[in-house]
């Protein structure tokens, strides 16, 4: 009896998962270098490139940077490097202590595009990233407002693909989900479960076809918006004190019906963002709880879930021999394992990670249960999130779209 509600509870979640993955995989739009024009022939009439849209916008690419001093020469230096013709790249130094500022302007080498401003304190009621971009917002010149962060590797030719991408689907608001470089074992074990969820919990072309704000998901190392979609629905200001401003962008673009668009990096918008399980473990516990709504209680329940689906399998298949009377064993929790392991592969392929490490999904979850304690943990002892030495308080529920 036990065997088949064990089968009954995990085997329909799994399937379902299994599936959106693969569709996913397939059909998940990816960014794409604009093509080589091809060498006339002699004696061939020269044709003008109607692919490429003409005008290019101007675009303000816009980065908040506080103690960055590890990766921003390498990244001003990759987007000065740039081959599109008109953009500016503005860096708001938040506070830094580190010499951020100084580095970034060094790597410029006179570079007339790169501009640094000086954060302001931070205002009441703001969170400091968001005041960040709202500062960077206020000083920019383009058509598109790009927010990338300071760790986000552009390789040649990023920039004018997704602004190609971005003019072909008409998006107000395109969301680029970085290709993820992990290094360490901490890296490889839990920053491609980032692409577990939005490949295997949110179907693309949900997203993209219908109306629905739940069916809305963003990566805030890489926002592009259209200027006008962002003064609509109020810049910065409306998500101020949101730990997970770019999930609530999305929805609210959704909600105004604007048009939001998702695109993999497919390897041109790249970023390595921890580099040890401190940060990792820091990193994800800094989101985690906002991103379940702010409710602890779903927290809970999707850690008990994901133990269920991704730990009960294997754990039966090691000790189901000890269970008597099993007559399905070893069949059922061999096939749920298998389920549960292509879940964690097909997703690696397609984000470019490890496939192999998807062998070790059990250990994933068991370490994104630690990740979940510690968010807890600064809960009850600083009420909030610690992050970069600054308390980042829960925000309050509250209607941001009538």
């Amino acid at each position: 009896m036990l065997t088949i509600i064990l089968t009954a509870l995990i085997a329909p979640p799994l399937l379902v998962i299994l599936f959106t993955a693969l569709l996913n995989a397939v059909t998940f739009p990816r960014l794409r270098r604009a093509p080589k024009p091809k060498p006339p022939r002699p004696g061939q009439q020269v044709n003008l490139d109607l692919t490429r849209p003409l005008p290019l916008p101007y675009v303000s690419v816009l980065i908040p940077a506080r103690n960055e001093a590890d990766t921003i020469a390498y990244t001003v230096k990759a987007l000065l490097s740039q081959p599109y013709p008109a953009f500016e790249v503005i860096l708001l130094d938040d506070q830094s202590t580190d010499g951020t500022g100084e580095i970034a302007l060094a790597a410029s080498n006179g570079d007339q595009r790169l501009t640094i401003i000086k954060g302001q304190p931070l205002l009441p009621g703001w969170l400091g990233k968001n005041w960040a971009c709202q500062q960077l917002a206020n000083a920019a010149r383009g058509d598109i407002l790009l927010f990338t962060d300071a760790d986000v590797q552009w390789q040649p030719g990023a920039l004018e693909a997704l602004i190609r991408h971005m003019t072909r689907t008409k998006a107000d608001l395109l969301t680029v989900w970085s290709t993820q470089t992990t290094v360490t074992w901490s890296e490889r074990l839990i920053v491609p479960l980032i692409a577990l969820v939005i490949l295997g919990y949110l179907p693309a072309f949900l997203v993209h076809m219908t109306p629905f704000p739940a069916f809305a998901a963003a990566n805030g190392q890489c926002l592009a918006f259209r200027r006008k979609a962002y003064t609509a629905i109020g810049g910065h200001i409306s998500v101020r004190d949101r730990i997970v401003e770019d999930i609530t962008f999305a929805r609210v673009i959704k909600a105004k019906g604007l048009r939001l668009r998702m695109a993999d990096g497919a390897g041109l918008v790249v970023c390595r963002m921890y580099r040890n399980w401190r940060g990792v473990r820091d990193g994800f516990a800094k989101n985690i709880i906002a991103g379940y709504g702010g409710h602890v209680i779903f927290l809970l329940l999707a850690t008990v879930f994901h133990w269920l689906i991704f730990l009960v399998p294997p754990l039966w298949l090691l000790t189901g021999w000890l269970w008597p009377l099993d007559t399905l064993y070893p069949v059922v929790p061999l096939v749920l394992t298998l389920l549960g392991l292509a879940i964690r592969a097909s997703t690696a392929l397609a984000t470019r990670q490890r496939v192999q490490d998807a062998l070790f999904m059990p250990l994933s979850a068991l370490l994104m249960t630690v990740i979940a304690a510690q968010a807890l943990y600064w809960q009850v002892r600083y009420g909030g999130v610690l992050w970069k030495g600054r308390v980042i308080k829960p925000e309050e529920p509250k209607v941001l779209v009538e």
